[in-house]
């Protein structure tokens, strides 16, 4: 019985030194006198101007949130267009109902303004 479980017990050892393993050797290995050029911020090949740490726009990632949110709604829409005919009247009750909901975040998001490109 104690013998089934030491296949559990090497998979829990292989998962667990899997992730760690590299972070060790990358600790190890890392250069140990870092010098001010390799410590220097690099843009593309050119010395950065003005302030490093500039604010990020927050309504870039809305408008991201929004697309990704409006994209996945294909992938659940996908399945009920292809078994469409099955369904009967209840799959289209439910879909129509996810698609109200969507509706609804669309025009929450619209009248928030999070869809203006500014």
């Amino acid at each position: 019985m104690l013998a089934n479980y030491a296949f559990i017990g090497v998979f829990v050892l292989a998962a667990g030194s899997f992730p760690l393993l590299p972070l060790l050797l990358a600790f190890f290995l890392r250069p140990k006198r870092p010098a001010p050029l390799k410590q220097s911020t690099y843009e593309c090949g050119l010395e950065a101007i003005g302030d490093i740490h500039v604010q990020f726009k927050v309504q870039y990632y809305l408008y991201a949130l929004a697309f990704v949110i409006f994209d996945i709604e294909v992938v659940f829409l996908y399945p009920w267009a292809v078994a469409f005919n099955q369904l009967g009247l209840y799959g289209f009750t439910v879909a129509a109902a996810f698609l109200l909901m969507l509706f609804a975040g669309l025009v929450y998001e619209w009248r928030k303004g999070a869809l203006e490109w500014v």
